[in-house]
């Protein structure tokens, strides 16, 4: 059985994303989504816990059907990872959170470079849009009120309206631009 990992912060997870993940599974049996960087959150560059992002991704996934009329979330972990900020370490830290994996797929070179460097199989998509679908992008207009919902799946859409996620971020980004003494 081929199991494939795909790792990232997905703040927030988007369509990129979900296009990611489906292409995966076209190749291999499984596939771990590692939610990298767990420990950070109300952030502006990351706003979302890993408990809403575990939510997010869990709700995109179950609402999406794949091969066989399948959930994509039959065939997935959703897993998250505290982040180890020892790069010679990290593969090991990663090895020991997740299960096994014969593959990654990243967009992200440098994490293609460390897990080339143990021996891992790295496979770098085609990537959807990157400049469209870009967690960093949907934060900003978030942020300046513009549309977002279209870049991430329904679900996730949801959930962020939910938690109320668009007047945190704006909180957040206010409160990091003027630090106040307390």
């Amino acid at each position: 059985m081929e199991r494939a990992l795909m790792i990232g912060r997905f703040q927030p997870f988007h369509n990129g994303h979900l296009m990611l993940a489906r292409e995966a599974l076209k190749e291999c049996d499984e596939l771990i989504i590692a939610i990298a960087s767990a420990q950070f959150n109300y952030l502006e560059k990351d706003p979302f816990t890993a408990g809403e992002r575990v939510w997010m991704i869990h709700d995109a996934l179950k609402d999406e059907y794949i091969d066989g009329g399948k959930s994509m979330i039959e065939r997935c972990y959703i897993l998250a990872i505290p982040n180890d900020e020892n790069n010679a370490r990290w593969y090991a830290h990663l090895r020991s959170y997740l299960p096994p994996f014969h593959l990654v797929y990243t967009g992200n070179e440098y994490v293609a470079m460390l897990l080339s460097k143990e021996g891992m199989r790295v496979k770098v998509p085609r990537l959807f849009n990157r400049d469209e679908y870009n967690a960093s992008r949907i934060r900003t207009l978030m942020l300046e009120g513009r549309e977002w919902r279209h870049l991430v799946p329904k679900a996730v859409a949801k959930v962020i309206d939910e938690i109320n996620g668009v007047e945190r971020l704006r909180i957040i980004a206010r409160a990091e631009s003027r630090p106040q003494e307390w």
